[in-house]
């Protein structure tokens, strides 16, 4: 399934019925008066976060979206149908906001939840409700009012527990297939993930928590460089994120180094959000199964210790699974 993670649509709810005008027309009834019926609301359009659902793709080309029209009136004292509501469904994390503002209409982040986007109008009133004791023939009923029209963008931010970060090629793919049920695109070449993706850990005592693999970010992200700045969004709601560093990197690029990888991508963290880069943080050092990128990984963690002594460093191998469970008993820490 294709990953769409930012739509703009537009929402009309229905316009409510007009209000009739008529009189009873019956043998024997010489004066029967106004029977005009009330003229039906209109349809809302609501969203509902669906927990079943991880992608606005529905969303990509249905642009526009209306509800029904109420019914009008009619004779006999009949009132219109109400127009039909219509249910958006959204995955949760899903964001609202105002097209034309920027504004954060609604938030949702739980499973079930709904929100009115756009108010069908209201039926217009049949002319029996306008006869009075000095005005027993009404010739006139109200107008149904216009529904509600918004121009709105749905941004999706997963839902996870901890966030993986790093460069690409970093192992953060295949760490998360080793921790987790989820099976991402594994290959050895850079940007082989192309899109979020999640799993679910299965922790002590039947307890469980999410992570996501965010794509490769890398420096100058913040300019439009690489895939994974646009993706940044789906970590804001992480308690801790796990920043993956690739020991063997300076074998294949000599321009490459552990403490440059770790600074160029906190720097992008910050550009792209203060809150962000103050976020919790634990760093695993990956691929330490070559003696040299052992080597060189043991004396950054030895630098990093010595400047942030808070810091939780883990050497780790995702291909050996040595270190993995540490660092899963510090993330679940953090978020359980």
């Amino acid at each position: 399934m294709k990953f769409v993670d930012e739509v703009e649509i537009r929402v009309e709810a229905g316009d409510g019925g007009d209000g009739a005008v008529a009189f009873r027309r019956e043998k024997y009834v010489p004066k029967g008066g106004p029977s005009g019926g009330d003229g039906g609301d209109g349809g809302s359009v609501y969203f509902v976060a669906d927990p079943q659902l991880s992608t606005l793709l529905d969303y990509r080309y249905q642009r526009v979206i209306r509800a029904e029209r109420g019914q009008n009136g009619m004779g006999q004292d009949r009132n219109g149908r109400k127009g039909e509501d219509v249910r958006l469904r959204v995955p949760v994390g899903t964001l609202i906001k105002d097209a034309e503002t920027g504004e954060v209409l609604c938030d949702l982040a739980e499973p079930g939840q709904v929100f009115l986007a756009a108010k069908g109008g209201r039926g217009g009133l049949g002319n029996m409700n306008f006869a009075t004791s000095t005005r027993q023939a009404p010739d006139f009923a109200q107008p149904g009012t216009p529904g509600e029209k918004r121009d709105l963008v749905l941004e999706l931010k997963l839902l996870a527990d901890v966030g993986l970060i790093g460069y690409p090629n970093a192992g953060k793919s295949t760490l998360i297939s080793v921790i987790s049920r989820a099976r991402p695109k594994v290959a050895d070449y850079p940007f082989t993930t192309l899109v979020p993706n999640l799993g679910v850990v299965a922790f002590k005592d039947h307890t469980s928590f999410v992570v996501a693999d965010i794509p490769g970010l890398i420096e100058g992200a913040a300019e439009g460089v690489g895939l994974g700045y646009q993706f940044l969004r789906h970590v804001e709601r992480c308690k801790v994120l796990v920043h993956v560093l690739d020991a063997q990197a300076p074998d294949l690029d000599p321009e490459r180094d552990l403490e440059k990888d770790w600074k160029a991508i906190n720097r992008e963290l910050a550009h792209y959000s203060p809150a962000l880069a103050e976020r919790p943080q634990i760093v695993a050092i990956n691929k330490v199964e070559i003696p040299q990128a052992r080597a060189r990984a043991e004396a950054f963690r030895d630098l990093l210790a010595e400047r942030m002594p808070d810091l939780e460093v883990f050497l780790i191998s995702a291909i050996t699974r040595e270190g993995v469970s540490a660092l899963v008993d510090a993330c679940a820490r953090h978020v359980l």
